[in-house]
């Protein structure tokens, strides 16, 4: 079962989802494969990973397609905001999915795809049949909070990042290098 690709998920209300998923992206660089990341919600402005990742050539490509983040209470979001982010969520799944079937990468990590299907923004039935008939070797994360069940069933290996304390909470704000 060596060439199965894993379906991995990490998820929760915790700090960590996507720098876990940077950990692996690390990992899997070193062993020599070929990785993508395509970013639902972050709108590539202003986060440290991206000019990290920069640094390690060819062998990574992060591509961030989506409006930065939405509030993490759908009440919050008014009609047209949450059009302008489904539109770019939709053209993330299309290329998403044309990657997926290129068959060039060796693991994909979809950034914030379980924040995109919470929102509505993307189909969960879509990310379900896409985990079903992926490549068979193509290794994915699924990052972002509130991970549907049809999802975590589909998984390998499923982290839930939980918060204990975080900065935040006491008035700190997010700091440069280490919150983005």
């Amino acid at each position: 079962m060596e060439d199965r690709g894993l379906i991995l998920v990490n998820t929760g209300n915790g700090k960590g989802k996507t720098t876990a998923a940077l950990g692996v992206v690390l990992r899997a660089v070193g062993q020599g494969l070929k990785v993508l990341i395509l970013q639902f919600i972050k709108s590539g402005n202003g986060y440290g990973e991206l000019k990290g990742l920069e640094l390690l050539g060819d062998s990574v490509e992060i591509r961030s397609m989506g409006k930065g983040f939405i509030y993490y209470k759908k009440n919050d979001v008014t009609a047209e905001t949450l059009a302008v982010h489904k539109h770019a969520a939709q053209e993330a799944w299309h290329m998403l999915i044309d990657e997926v079937n290129s068959d060039q990468w060796d693991l994909i990590v979809m950034d914030e795809i379980n924040n995109a299907v919470n929102y509505e923004l993307i189909d969960v039935n879509d990310v379900v049949t896409m985990l079903k008939n992926k490549p068979r070797r193509l290794h994915v994360i699924l990052s972002g909070r509130y991970a549907k069940d049809e999802i975590i069933e589909l998984a390998d290996t499923v982290t839930e990042m939980k918060v204990v304390k975080h900065a935040y909470q006491q008035g700190i704000k997010a700091v440069k290098g280490i919150e983005f």
